[in-house]
């Protein structure tokens, strides 16, 4: 053909930045990360801001953060973890340039681990003009002297710049008063959620003056009762979140603060306030009923009155957490979830738990009943297969996290149950379900069925095995899909006769945890974890699982970023050199105990897995310092090393 160009027909046009960048929003954040290294255009496309919300950039207080904090400049907003900060000079200059270059950008600043200065802080403060959230956790360093914004010009430019702070932590300080309490809550009128969790209030009795709380009106040493409700008083219309966790808040206390006028609580965190009683929560829910998340996990005083109360008196709940509430049983679970605003609901280690009272209230109409999407029975060891069968029927395609680690009782047919009817499940921990073996994660079905020999005289029923499907086709229907009701042993018998679904029906999984399921082998694990979007797998403590499981998950699940491998004997060298190349994405890695990994893993990890965060080979008796000194400089990344006692050296980096 005259005139044609042979070049001409290997050029490809390139694609319009807006097509790349519709193209990249199916993707997850992970995916996203890899495709932007394709080429230019699309490392462009992947920074537009349509992909840059919410994002928040981590780092420790060095030299090379400077110029990090230089270029973060040019973005419109961030958010900034900073940690390791001290009072030397690296510090001091690299919370200036913060100051400088994003100051006026930043949503977000949280400082953990740190001992800044007030001089340092000081200097910052002033500079964050559109600040949103301040992290100061455990920065007693800043409270210690008592002298924090004692000064007034100090607090006028504070107050400025903070004046539409909405979100302030100030968790596990244990030299907070009232004093330098009331300086910072003065600059930050605005506040919508406030965080005391851990810190030392006297509720009751000033142990300093020797005296009950009230009778000294600020007290320099610490923060007390009648300070902290008069900034809720003041700060009524805007506050809307309080945590007071790890408190030592008693239920007098607990009356008082709920009874602030003007106060409308939509969050409320009290977790491990010990002191607590059902009558107590009773009176937060008549004078708070707006709530809408409610964490009182470690409240041990606590029954199941208060549960009822709970799901009489919060008709807008969204999220509950009654973990380790040991005195709690099923009763008012019902009508709990039978609360329509209900999405996730933490139950751990209530040990009385045993489903059939949530069945019940699950069973319901549709529209009075809760859409559950969480659902935490961590620990409880009354939880069953008639339970979980029963409770999968009716939480159906909502639910997307489930969570029955140590459910000991819980076996296969439960596992099939989960396939069968949560197919929409993200979330799924099974870990310590000892009773767990192949046959449920394959969702093959070994019956026993009678067969009569017409030729012969009968001498007995012999047997022959049956197996159902391994979910590569859509599962028979299965009783009692017509209408969710409870269980019957019968109804279990007809169950297991049905051609039940392998784990693979779990498409949309991206954790999955089956710890210490001693039964497990390669037969299951090398057919059924196959995940392409799994991010998080642990196989801790599976003793009869190999090499071949090891490299089945890294072939079949390259999006994994977080992977535990400790207490599997068998896992080798020779395991980790075949699945380390299908590893890229992977960050955080646990081999801690087994005992067949040597240095050479080490140097494949160096080759392979440039993004490892955490590695944890403690307890591998084969590797050296060297190798581990080796590693850790050939990884950027790499934070922290776990390797207490392996080859003999007892430390950590």
């Amino acid at each position: 053909m005259e005139g044609y160009d042979e070049s001409d027909s290997l050029e490809t046009p390139e694609l319009p930045l807006e097509i790349v960048i519709y193209i990249l929003s199916f993707l997850q954040t992970s995916d996203r990360k890899e495709a932007s290294l394709v080429c230019r255009s699309w490392y462009i496309a992947s920074q537009d801001l349509c992909f840059q919300k919410n994002v928040i950039f981590c780092f420790p207080a060095s030299a090379s953060s400077l110029e990090l904090v230089r270029n973060l400049g040019r973005r419109s907003r961030c958010s900034l973890i900073i940690r390791q900060l001290d009072g030397f000079s690296l510090s001091r200059s690299l919370l200036l340039e913060v100051g400088l270059s994003v100051g006026s950008k930043l949503d977000s600043l949280a400082l953990p681990g740190s001992s800044v200065t007030e001089a340092s802080l000081l200097a910052l403060l002033p500079r964050l003009t559109s600040l949103r959230r301040l992290d100061l956790r455990g920065l007693d360093s800043l409270f210690m002297s008592g002298a924090f914004l004692s000064r007034k010009e100090h607090r006028q430019q504070v107050k400025s710049a903070l004046f539409g702070l909405e979100e302030l932590d100030l968790s596990d300080l244990r030299y907070l008063s009232d004093l330098t309490f009331n300086r910072l809550t003065g600059c930050t009128p605005r506040l919508r959620r406030l965080s005391l969790a851990g810190c030392h209030i006297a509720f009751e009795f000033d142990p300093y003056s020797g005296c009950p709380v009230g009778s000294v009106k600020v007290s320099s040493a610490l923060l007390s009762l009648r300070n902290l409700r008069k900034l809720l008083t003041e700060q009524s219309a805007t506050l809307v979140a309080l945590d007071l966790s790890r408190t030592s808040i008693t239920p007098e206390s607990l009356r008082t603060i709920a009874q602030v006028q003007g106060l409308a609580l939509e969050e409320l965190f009290l977790q491990s306030c010990k002191e607590l009683t059902d009558y107590s929560v009773e009176v937060m829910v008549k004078h708070q009923p707006g709530l809408q998340k409610l964490d009182i996990s470690g409240c041990t005083e606590l029954t199941s009155r208060a549960v009822v109360a709970i799901a009489r008196g919060l008709s807008f709940l969204t999220d509950l957490y009654l973990s380790r509430d040991w005195k709690i049983t099923e009763t008012g679970l019902a009508d709990l979830v039978s609360v329509p605003s209900l999405r996730s609901l933490d139950l751990s280690e209530c040990l009385h738990i045993g489903g059939a009272e949530m069945t019940k209230g699950l069973s319901r109409c549709h529209a009075e009943r809760a859409q559950l999407e969480k659902l935490n029975l961590r620990s409880c060891t009354y939880m069953r297969d008639e339970a979980v069968f029963s409770l999968t029927q009716v939480l159906g395609s909502s639910l997307r996290e489930l969570d029955l680690t140590s459910c000991v009782n819980v076996t296969d047919l439960s596992v099939r149950a989960i396939a069968t009817y949560l197919q929409g499940l993200v979330v799924l921990r099974l870990g310590w379900c000892k009773e767990v073996t192949d046959w449920g994660l394959l969702g093959m079905v070994e019956a026993s069925v009678c067969v009569l020999d017409e030729d012969k005289e009968d001498k007995g029923p012999r047997f022959t095995c049956t197996f159902g499907n391994m979910g590569f086709f859509k599962p028979p229907r299965l009783p009692f899909e017509e209408r969710p009701k409870l269980v019957t042993p019968d109804d279990l018998k007809q169950f297991k006769l049905q051609a039940g679904a392998s784990l693979l029906a779990l498409r949309r999984l991206r954790e999955l945890n089956l710890s210490a399921c001693c039964k497990l082998t390669d037969s299951s694990i090398t057919q059924v974890v196959r995940f392409a979007d799994l991010q998080c797998l642990s196989l801790s403590s599976l003793p009869n699982i190999t090499d071949a499981s090891l490299l089945a998950v890294a072939r079949h699940c390259r999006a994994l970023t977080s992977l535990d491998l400790s207490h599997c004997a068998h896992i080798s060298d020779r395991g980790v050199a075949q699945a380390a190349p299908f590893l890229h994405r992977l960050q955080h890695f646990s081999l801690s105990a087994c005992n067949h990994i040597t240095d050479q893993s080490l140097l494949l990890l160096a080759r392979h897995c440039q993004r490892l965060k955490t590695l944890d080979v403690s307890k591998c008796n084969k590797m050296s310092g060297i190798t581990v000194d080796h590693l850790q400089s050939q990884l950027p990344f790499l934070e922290n090393v776990h390797c207490k006692i392996s080859g003999g050296t007892d430390f950590t980096l």
